[in-house]
């Protein structure tokens, strides 16, 4: 009696294994999105990681910048979803921002998983360096839920301008953990992000933003990662938000406010 239960628990340890990257990330491919947006002056951005997979983003430029910006995106979509980030970036920053996407994303090749996903950020980093004629450490790295255990991960390796983390996680293992606490997800998952590993090596100004109401990468999990910081850094709170919600007032102020205040001019 016990066998059959037991075969179903590790039948259901083994699909969990074998469709992790199934389950983690969420892209649209091309030509899925508006790839000819109005109100929106940018330029295509081609690339090439370090294992030659080839990459695309949208460059969105702006004459004498107070900032350069790299955004990583969260684990569904692709960058014709982040229009809003892109416009407030041009025209109330004024900061120029590389949005790229991920390999499998959008017109980028290959498929998505955690090293690779990181070899993405690099180049795309990289090109905007190269771009802008700014060093890598001064641009400022900008991500939302995994794309900010992406932004970590540069912060913490090479440096940053700036660093801003919307509903960001301390680990992929622990928010999995926190949904199927009924399985060893700790042990089984290969990919790890484990941003409160790494977050202490970050020396710089910080921003984070996580809603009190998010179902997905629940506040206890962003409040951990900010303890987990080296100042100078600040926390803002948006009541009543979930992880997909359109960003508050409050968080647009935030934001607006971490580039008026801290040291990204180029």
């Amino acid at each position: 009696m016990v066998r059959v239960p037991l075969l179903v628990y590790l039948g259901l340890c083994l699909l969990m294994m074998f469709f992790e990257n199934s389950l983690t990330y969420f892209p649209a491919k091309y030509p899925v999105g508006n790839w000819q947006p109005a109100g929106l002056e940018f330029e295509d951005a081609w690339f090439t990681a370090d294992d030659g997979t080839k990459l695309h983003g949208w460059y969105v430029p702006v004459e004498e910048p107070t900032a350069v910006v790299l955004f990583c995106h969260g684990n569904a979509g692709n960058i014709t979803g982040r229009l809003d980030i892109m416009q407030f970036s041009q025209q109330r920053l004024n900061a120029s921002l590389l949005m790229f996407d991920y390999r499998g994303y959008g017109r980028s090749e290959g498929s998505p998983h955690e090293q690779g996903v990181l070899m993405d950020a690099r180049a795309a980093r990289q090109w905007l360096a190269e771009k802008s004629g700014l060093p890598e450490q001064e641009i400022v790295l900008w991500g939302e839920s995994i794309g900010g255990a992406v932004a970590v991960d540069l912060a913490a390796s090479e440096g940053a301008g700036g660093l801003i983390l919307e509903d960001t996680f301390t680990s992929l293992p622990a928010v999995a953990a926190y949904h199927y606490p009924w399985l060893p997800v700790r042990l089984l998952m290969r990919g790890r992000f484990d941003s409160l590993a790494k977050i202490g090596n970050y020396h710089g100004p910080l921003l984070m933003i996580h809603g009190d109401a998010d179902t997905i990468v629940p506040y206890h999990f962003g409040q951990q990662l900010f303890a987990a910081a080296n100042e100078p850094k600040r926390f803002v709170t948006e009541p009543g938000h979930d992880h997909n919600d359109a960003r508050s007032r409050a968080a647009w102020a935030a934001i607006e406010d971490f580039f008026r205040s801290a040291s990204t001019t180029p």
